[in-house]
């Protein structure tokens, strides 16, 4: 089956801009960080009540996301 799934958690501004997000290279902000995953892992998220939401990824799949930040804060 597949293996455990990692939350990563965002919080909006009322304007829709994000405050927070779990997960985040240093070389992003919350901003760029989520709409990197929007891009790569759209399919993952779900919306939640109170201005928040979250992307359901696996360790594997997380790793590769922040693989290319990873290496520019080297």
């Amino acid at each position: 089956m597949d293996s455990q799934k990692i939350l990563i958690h965002a919080r909006f501004n009322p304007s829709g801009t994000v405050v927070e997000i779990s997960e985040r290279p240093a070389s992003l902000d919350a901003q760029e960080w989520f709409n990197y995953l929007a891009e790569h892992a759209g399919t993952t998220y779900q919306a939640l009540a109170g201005g928040r939401g979250v992307y359901r990824l696996n360790a594997a799949q997380l790793a590769e996301f922040k693989s290319p930040f990873d290496s520019k804060a080297a």
